[in-house]
């Protein structure tokens, strides 16, 4: 008689998936944070709803001189404040998107290794069906060789 055989069942041995989020979490300094949250902040609707909303004020205050000109027409000291502005912003949003490329590596890094272990198991599946395959054929060859013994010995 035949014996059949069976690969061993896989072992699951690598360290649990982690979260990328959680990672990067524990990494992030002060200044990271800060980074994120001006770039969040100055990068939304809101923002740029109060930013207009006070630069029209300051040109309607200096140009109708409701109150003393404190920056008459071209407007030198709002041209001086939103250019510092912007001196501080983009390099702090440029912090942030480097960040963000950072995530993005260890998220794909993550995937890879996700994929490599769906791959190994994959194989262990697939292994596991090509043995139940070599198994139900030989079972259906000793069923066709009984049924074959038994129909002569009825004969």
């Amino acid at each position: 008689m035949i014996t059949l055989h069976f690969p061993a069942p896989f072992r699951h041995e690598h360290p649990p998936v982690r979260n990328v989020n959680e990672i990067l979490d524990e990494r992030a300094s002060l200044g990271h944070r800060a980074a994120d949250w001006v770039a969040a902040t100055v990068g939304s609707w809101r923002f740029i709803i109060v930013q207009s909303v006070l630069l029209t004020i300051w040109v309607i205050i200096n140009v109708v001189g409701v109150v003393r000109h404190w920056d008459p027409y071209p407007f030198i000291l709002m041209n001086l404040l939103l250019s510092l502005q912007a001196a501080y912003t983009a390099p702090i949003i440029m912090m942030s998107q480097n960040r963000e490329a950072e995530r993005d590596r260890i998220e794909a890094h993550n995937d890879f290794l996700i994929n490599q272990k769906a791959e190994l198991e994959v194989r262990a599946v697939l292994e596991h069906l090509a043995a139940q395959d070599r198994a139900l054929t030989i079972i259906h060859e000793q069923l066709d060789n009984l049924r074959a013994d038994f129909e002569r010995g009825r004969g």
